[in-house]
């Protein structure tokens, strides 16, 4: 499968996806207000996801620069990151993105912001240090794709859906132990209850599969995307393997923000199907292969 094809098929499943996380926040509302007998549970519940994702929508970068402890970078210090981020925007037709930097030696970068004009490209201090041009190139077109695929706001909204599922089951759950409820109910009216609650339960579960499979996908279209913007796909598949070999997480890893970086921060690396199912990024092999093909990636 050559980029062009890659592309589209992870654009398609990516919103695959998103449309089943969206089938899963209705029905845990559904199944709430049903078993409540109380509809406004509903409505309630889709309002506050509606407002939650808003709020998002506006702070997200701010909270994530604080979380990472960012700062900004200037053009006289950090002068290759930004002359090679002012080119690339420019072949990209994008805005300038603020930049930024995290003083950390493990290697690392991430793309944040609401939208192309208020976008932000954060890259640890190691990365900048160990990377050649075209590697850093390669890093920058990875996030600078993720911008303009828009991919940030994806990705918010499917880390706040997640966890307002968490909520809203923990919630069901905890008032569902003090009783309450309208249990009321006889033969298949009984089998709908237990199916509801089992499927309340498995919610949360579900809706974290479905946003490491997002994060997943997102960064193999990133990947694609950055190397059409280069044109050179080898700089991203070397800057992946030297990402991949320092092996070490960064000093302070979040799992809140784990899934925006273009390396595992905490350095994992996912040996069998269990472990890369719940794992935020594919393999490096993975990525490598998609970007140079199975002979040049071995």
């Amino acid at each position: 499968m050559n980029l062009y094809a890659e592309r589209s098929a992870n654009l398609r499943r990516t919103w695959l996806l998103m449309l089943g996380f969206l089938v899963l926040v209705i029905a845990v509302g559904y199944g709430v207000s049903w078993y409540y007998n109380a509809p406004g549970i509903l409505y309630a519940a889709v309002l506050f996801a509606l407002l939650t994702n808003v709020w998002s929508y506006w702070y997200s970068d701010k909270v994530v620069l604080r979380m990472t402890n960012a700062h900004p970078a200037t053009r006289d210090k950090y002068f290759d990151f930004y002359t090679v981020t002012e080119n690339l925007a420019i072949t990209a037709g994008l805005p300038m993105p603020k930049l930024y930097v995290i003083d950390d030696p493990a290697p690392n970068a991430f793309a944040t912001g609401r939208d192309q004009e208020h976008a932000v490209v954060c890259a640890t201090s190691g990365l900048l240090a160990m990377m050649s041009r075209h590697e850093l190139e390669g890093v920058i077109a990875h996030e600078l794709s993720h911008v303009k695929n828009r991919d940030i706001l994806l990705m918010t909204v499917a880390v706040v859906l997640a966890g307002f599922l968490a909520i809203l089951a923990d919630l069901f759950l905890r008032m569902s132990l003090f009783g309450g409820g309208n249990r009321d109910r006889e033969g298949g009216s009984q089998i709908a209850l237990i199916l509801t609650i089992v499927g309340i339960i498995l919610a949360p579960f579900a809706a974290q599969l479905i946003q490491l499979a997002i994060s997943r996908k997102r960064e193999f279209l990133a990947d694609a995307s950055g190397a059409l913007l280069t044109r050179y796909p080898e700089g991203l598949a070397a800057a992946l393997q030297k990402i991949e070999a320092y092996g070490r997480p960064m000093q302070r890893p979040s799992h809140a923000t784990a899934h925006l970086f273009i390396g595992d921060p905490f350095g994992t690396k996912p040996s069998d199907w269990i472990e890369r199912l719940f794992s935020t990024h594919p393999t490096v092999q993975s990525r490598v292969q998609a970007l140079l093909g199975p002979k040049k990636s071995t």
